[in-house]
């Protein structure tokens, strides 16, 4: 006979860097409780699981959400949240979404376009059985870290394969508020960073999550993006300015003269002083192979 006995842990995760609260996050409030309208620092997807909760964003304002719903609200906006019943529900937070299908995704990106009304998605009931045992793992004082990644997984796999494109494209639209924020924040800040740990933390970002960011948008890697777009600046520079030497090389985040003209050489086989001369009499260039700058000095 099989006694219904509550399941233990075996493992003491307290010991494992990766034990914390993680992204995946149970939450369980009376009713009346309150929180105060605040800029999310991340993207944010609630699932409902039981209870009203009253949400006032510029995407859902003044909504009730009902058991089972869910929602969505992209990095920098507002969100408010009250409790009008009590209420239960795992809030996931992210920067990226752990996508497994990167196809499926695209697809539905590409079709994505603002409604004219937000509207929460329903869970399904697949769903609604993985959140049922999800919550009590997670109400636990220290769950996983490598567990509650591969539930995120899931959980955005069972999102992107059990409902329509449709969906999923007025669902996943306010991600591209973010797209967009990012690449203006890469255009505003390349010219100004020697390296990738530069650029993540000017942005608030891991080094690792930065690199993921930018290569899904700009299909090339952060180091090799920026040393295209650095070339692309010099020779503009040097054709069509009057700007010495050294003040272009000091722009463009070269320690001296001598990597300044190191880079050059390497990227189109002459000095900057003589690239000058070249262009100013007609010459065009193109990127010779990959320049042997590493990654962490661009």
């Amino acid at each position: 006979m099989i006694r219904n006995t509550p399941c233990k842990r075996l493992i003491d995760c307290a010991q494992c860097l990766k034990a914390t609260e993680g992204t995946l996050i149970y939450r369980s409030y009376n009713a009346g409780n309150h929180y105060p309208a605040e800029k999310c620092t991340q993207n944010l997807i609630i699932f409902l699981l039981k209870g009203e909760l009253l949400v006032n964003s510029k995407e859902h304002p003044g909504t009730t959400l009902h058991d089972g719903q869910i929602i969505l609200q992209s990095i920098g906006s507002k969100l408010e949240l009250l409790a009008l019943s009590k209420v239960e529900y795992i809030a996931y937070w992210f920067n990226e979404l752990p996508i497994i299908c990167e196809e499926r995704f695209r697809e539905i990106m590409e079709i994505s376009e603002e409604p004219n009304v937000y509207s929460p998605l329903m869970m399904n009931s697949i769903l609604f059985n993985l959140f049922d045992n999800l919550k009590e793992y997670l109400s636990e004082n220290m769950p996983c870290g490598h567990y509650v990644e591969l539930k995120a997984k899931e959980i955005i796999f069972l999102l992107l394969n059990y409902y329509s494109k449709n969906q999923l494209s007025e669902f996943f639209y306010p991600i591209n508020t973010y797209t967009e924020s990012f690449h203006f924040f890469v255009m505003r800040n390349y010219e100004k960073v020697k390296n990738v740990e530069d650029f993540a933390q000017i942005g608030g970002y891991s080094v690792t999550t930065f690199r993921r960011l930018f290569r899904n948008m700009y299909g090339v890697p952060v180091y090799e993006w920026i040393l295209n777009k650095k070339r692309e600046g010099i020779l503009n520079d040097l054709q069509n300015s009057n700007e010495r030497i050294g003040d272009i090389s000091q722009r463009y985040g070269f320690d001296s003269m001598s990597h300044f003209a190191h880079f050059c050489k390497g990227s189109f086989g002459d000095t900057p002083r003589s690239l000058r001369k070249r262009l100013a009499n007609g010459e065009t260039f193109t990127i010779l192979k990959e320049s042997n700058t590493q990654e962490e000095e661009v």
